[in-house]
């Protein structure tokens, strides 16, 4: 099977797969909630979301010049923005519009290494705090949650708050490491991060990145949360601490267009425990996924931009 067909498999699993959902949750039922949506609601959920992407690019940003990737603010925003619209429009979710990011990049005569590096650690830092902010989500509805996987209340708090802690700390753990021992990694493609690990700002660009990590986050799931509220659904606050890990987890999977169909699904199941019925879940992720839709329309409308040089 070629590239082409590939993609095309993609694009009709996620679309058969949103199919199942929205079959499943009750196509007309959901069609009325969508209709009575709270446009300032919806408003909101917008603005979140394009808040959460401009604290990305910044935060990108940020890495690419630790590493040795100059880009300038406008860059950044204009390049990530176009990376969205990619992703959107193009199969397996996050990928495309990485690749565009990280050529981009190049093509303004900034090193490969730090520039592929720049995109992968970016998105690494943002999966990074994802799973950290989705254990302490879980550790706070353990009441709700640990009776759905038989587990003492306690038993699953503790292991929660221990495997986040350790998850958190990890990235300085390795870099220190690498820091520390002066060490010369296998691969010169990661030379950058040795460099970056050597540097006397070490530790402030670790926090920076954090702070960027959980403010994107943290924007992602008011987000999510103002969607829901559109129809609504209000919960509170650790709720959708905890759904945005599986949710934006199973979105970010290569098995169909923009996340559309995995999203759903992973936001039914998210949601299931806390007794919303499947016909909410299923727009809530809907209107999450045209938030970002609207987003990468504006993105895909700027692919054809000159890129000035940073």
């Amino acid at each position: 099977m070629n590239r082409g067909h590939k993609a095309a498999a993609k694009g009709l699993l996620g679309l058969a797969l949103l199919g199942a959902v929205i079959y499943l949750a009750n196509p007309v039922q959901l069609w009325g909630r969508l209709q009575q949506a709270n446009p300032w609601w919806l408003l909101a959920g917008l603005l979140a979301s394009i808040g959460s992407n401009i604290v990305s690019a910044w935060r990108w940003r940020a890495i690419a010049q630790w590493l040795g990737a100059d880009m300038s603010v406008a860059s950044s925003m204009r390049w990530y923005f176009q990376a969205i619209g990619l992703n959107v429009l193009l199969p397996g979710a996050v990928v495309g519009g990485d690749v565009y990011r990280a050529v981009a990049l190049q093509r303004t005569g900034q090193p490969k290494a730090a520039s592929n590096l720049s995109v992968i650690l970016d998105r690494v830092s943002g999966l990074w705090m994802l799973c950290a902010m989705g254990g302490l989500g879980a550790a706070a509805c353990a009441t709700i949650l640990a009776p759905w996987l038989h587990m003492p209340v306690i038993l699953f708090i503790s292991l929660l708050l221990m495997g986040t802690t350790v998850w958190l700390v990890l990235p300085w753990g390795l870099l220190l490491g690498i820091r520390k021992c002066g060490m010369r990694l296998s691969f010169s493609w990661l030379e950058p991060v040795r460099q970056a690990a050597e540097r006397p700002d070490f530790s402030s660009q670790l926090w920076v990145q954090a702070f960027g990590s959980a403010l994107v986050q943290l924007l992602s799931a008011t987000a999510l949360a103002c969607g829901a509220a559109a129809l609504g659904l209000m919960l509170e606050p650790q709720v959708w601490a905890f759904t945005i890990a599986p949710i934006f987890l199973m979105a970010a999977l290569p098995l169909s267009v923009g996340g559309w169909g995995t999203r759903e699904a992973a936001t039914v199941a998210a949601l299931a425990p806390f007794g919303v019925p499947a016909v909410v879940a299923v727009g809530v992720g809907l209107l999450y996924g045209i938030f970002a839709l609207a987003q990468g329309a504006l993105g895909a409308a700027a692919v054809g931009l000159p890129a000035s040089r940073s």
